[in-house]
């Protein structure tokens, strides 16, 4: 369990959580092994838990944005985070390329936890109110590069050939 409870501790969603919330968490997470080839995640999936991988390696063979064929996906990677909280599908497909060893953290367990320890939740929505205010704040920041980009780039440049 501290194996885990450590991959657990630095996840930005948990981050403030106490010691005991960690391991409360660690406790209630289903350990997972994967056969090489075998998928952990389906794109358009119903996700029922977040998955993170402890030992092993993935990659990651379908989904948004994705730049090769496969792009791997590294030990102490979180999948499929929004499921542990709300129902959700999963956006992409991750497969085992060697033994994985996971845990998935349950989104039934995750709430029957916060409802026992409503200082959880709280901080849960602390973490995710940090997020989307640094998120909404990216977004203002390229929304201004691309108006001032506009503002510099000639009329003419912005024109449609004539055809």
């Amino acid at each position: 369990m501290e194996l885990f409870a450590g991959h657990l501790a630095v996840l930005p969603l948990l981050r403030g959580l106490s010691p005991l919330q960690v391991a409360a968490i660690a406790r209630r997470a289903e350990r997972v092994s994967y056969t090489p080839g075998a998928v952990i995640i389906e794109e358009n999936g119903i996700a029922e838990a977040a998955i993170l991988i402890i030992a092993g390696t993935a990659a990651r063979v379908s989904g948004p944005e994705l730049a090769a064929r496969s792009e791997p996906v590294e030990p102490g990677s979180l999948l499929g985070e929004a499921a542990m909280l709300i129902e959700t599908t999963y956006g992409s497909t991750v497969v085992a390329r060697s033994p994985v060893r996971a845990v998935h953290i349950t989104r039934d367990a995750l709430h029957e936890q916060m409802l026992e320890d409503p200082d959880l939740a709280d901080r849960l929505v602390q973490n995710l109110a940090k997020r989307l205010t640094a998120f909404a704040d990216e977004l203002r920041r390229v929304d201004a590069l691309l108006a001032g980009a506009a503002a510099t780039t000639p009329r003419a440049a912005l024109q449609a050939p004539a055809g």
